[in-house]
C-alpha cells in the first residue's frame, strides 16, 4: 500500500478483532470470518476509489459505508455528521430556520412526516403523507434528504414554491411558502367549556415545564368547575425520553412510567413517578392517532396501564425502541438503537403501537380512508416486537358503530371541525359531571 488511508483502515480491522473470544474452534472460526469480511471491505473501497467512472473522495466513500451498515440494522440508527448534529440540537432546543416540515424519503421521493403547528407549512395546508416532487419547479425525485432539506431552508423572508402530490387527489398541488425562524412551541392549551385541552406537539427540552404551566393556567382560567383534561398527542413524532417521563409524572401520582431493556437481561432501567399528580386526580383522556410515536407512546401507554387515563383515537405508530447518542468527535456522533422500551404492564409497543381504549375515527377528515397509513411495522428493517405469551388479536365484526355514523358535512353543519377532539371533550365532561357536552345523536342533540 502506498498511502496512509488504506493502512489506517487495515489497522482498524485488526483493532476490531482485539478481545474476540478465541477459546474454542467456533469462536476462532468466527474471528477468521470477520477478518475475511473486513479484508473484502478494504478491497472494495480501494477498487471503487481507483476505478469508479468519476473521481470520488474518501470521505464520501467512508460515510456511505457507515450509512449502509447502520441502515441494515433498523430505520432509526444513523451516523451524524457535524451538520446532522447541529440540526438535531436545534430541534431538541426548540428553534430552527425553515418551513416547519419534518420529512423523510420513501423510494426516492421526499415524504412529509408532519408539519409543525403554527408554521408556514402547517398554515398553508401541507399534510402528513404528502409527497414533495418539485422545489421552485425543479424535480427533486432521487435527491438525498439532506439536499431537499438544505433547499427548503434559507434566509427568513425568502419564498419557495413546493409542488406536492397528495394521495387521493388527482392533480399536483402548488404551495408558495415564505421561510421563517421556526420556534417550536411544544405545548398549547385552551379551555373548551369546563374542560382543559393540552396539545403536545413534540417532546423537546421545554415540554415538561410547558405542560406544568398549561395545567396551572387552565386551572386559573376555568376555576373550580374544571372537570378534567384532554391530552392531545396526535401526530406527535416523539422526542426526548426524559421529557416524556416528566410529562407523565405531572399526571401520575405513583408507579412505574416506563422501562427500557437492552441486549442482556441485566441491562434494564426503570423510571417512576416522583411528584404528586398536579391535576388533583381529575379525569384524563389521551388523544392519539397513527402519527403518535415514541415519547408520545410512552406517555399514552403509562397513563393507560396505570388506569389513570382513557386512551381515545386510532392505534399509534409503534416505535418502541430507544436511541442513544454516542459522541464520536467534537462534531460527529452515532445515533444507535440500544434498547426497547416497555409500558408498566410489560407491553412492548414496538410494531404494535398503543391500542386505544375507545377507537374513534376522525370523521371530519373526508379523505381519511384514502390516505395511506404508514407505521413502524411498514418500515424496512424495523425491529421485531418481543411479544408476550398472553398477547391476543381482537377481531372486529366489520359493523359500523352507530356513534360514528356521521358524515363530515353533517358534523361541520353542527360546528364540529375536529370530531376526535370533540368526542374526547364530551367524555371528560361526562366523567366530570358536566352537562353541556352530551353525546351526539342522529337527531342533532
Amino acid at each position: 500500500m502506498t498511502n496512509r488511508l488504506p493502512t489506517v483502515l487495515l489497522a482498524a480491522t485488526a483493532a476490531l478483532a482485539v478481545g474476540m473470544p478465541i477459546g474454542s474452534a467456533v469462536s476462532a472460526s468466527r474471528q477468521n470470518e470477520t477478518y475475511r469480511q473486513l479484508d473484502a471491505f478494504v478491497e472494495v473501497f480501494l477498487r471503487v476509489r481507483e476505478n469508479y467512472v468519476d473521481q470520488v473522495d474518501d470521505q464520501t466513500l467512508i460515510k456511505g459505508a457507515i450509512d449502509g451498515m447502520l441502515a441494515s440494522l433498523d430505520p432509526h440508527s444513523s451516523y451524524l455528521t457535524a451538520r446532522d448534529s447541529a440540526q438535531m440540537r436545534s430541534q431538541t432546543d426548540g428553534e430552527y430556520g425553515g418551513l416547519g416540515l419534518t420529512v423523510t424519503t420513501e423510494d426516492g421521493a421526499v415524504k412529509v412526516v408532519a408539519p409543525t403547528d403554527d408554521t408556514p407549512a402547517a398554515r398553508a395546508g401541507i399534510r402528513a403523507g404528502d409527497f414533495i416532487t418539485h422545489l421552485d419547479g425543479e424535480l427533486i425525485f432521487g435527491s438525498t434528504i439532506d439536499d431537499a432539506v438544505d433547499r427548503m431552508r434559507g434566509r427568513p423572508g425568502t419564498s419557495i414554491r413546493l409542488t406536492v402530490v397528495r394521495p387521493g387527489v388527482q392533480k399536483p398541488l402548488e404551495f408558495t411558502l415564505k421561510r421563517e425562524i421556526i420556534k417550536i412551541r411544544p405545548v398549547r392549551w385552551e379551555a373548551r367549556g369546563d374542560v382543559g385541552v393540552i396539545r403536545i406537539a413534540s417532546f423537546n427540552r421545554q415540554t415538561g415545564e410547558a405542560v406544568r404551566l398549561a395545567i396551572t393556567s387552565l386551572e386559573r382560567q376555568i376555576g373550580p368547575g374544571l372537570k378534567g383534561f384532554v391530552i392531545d398527542l396526535r401526530s406527535n413524532p416523539g422526542g426526548l425520553l426524559d421529557q416524556a417521563i416528566e410529562v407523565t409524572d405531572a399526571f401520575l401520582p405513583r408507579g412505574e412510567i416506563v422501562s427500557q431493556r437492552g441486549r442482556t437481561r441485566e441491562s434494564i432501567e426503570r423510571y417512576y413517578a416522583r411528584t404528586p399528580d398536579l391535576t388533583g386526580g381529575r379525569p384524563l383522556v389521551v388523544l392519539v392517532d397513527e402519527g403518535s410515536a415514541s415519547a408520545a407512546e410512552i406517555v399514552a401507554g403509562a397513563l393507560q396501564d396505570s388506569r389513570r387515563a382513557l386512551v381515545v383515537g386510532q392505534r399509534t405508530f409503534g416505535k418502541g425502541s430507544v436511541q442513544t447518542l454516542i459522541p464520536l468527535s467534537a462534531d460527529t456522533g452515532l445515533r444507535l438503537t440500544t434498547a426497547r422500551y416497555y409500558t408498566p404492564s410489560g407491553r412492548s409497543v414496538q410494531e404494535e403501537g398503543i391500542d386505544p381504549d375507545i377507537l374513534v375515527p376522525q370523521l371530519t377528515d373526508p379523505q381519511r380512508l384514502e390516505r395511506p397509513r404508514v407505521r413502524e411495522a411498514d418500515l424496512r428493517n424495523h425491529l421485531v416486537a418481543e411479544r408476550r405469551a398472553d398477547d391476543r388479536l381482537v377481531e372486529e365484526d366489520g359493523k359500523t358503530d352507530p356513534r360514528f355514523a356521521f358524515t363530515a358535512d353533517e358534523l361541520r353543519a353542527r360546528g364540529i371541525t375536529d370530531f376526535q377532539l370533540d368526542y374526547a371533550t364530551r367524555i371528560i365532561a361526562r366523567l366530570g359531571g358536566g352537562v353541556q357536552y352530551a353525546a351526539l345523536d342522529r337527531r342533532g342533540n
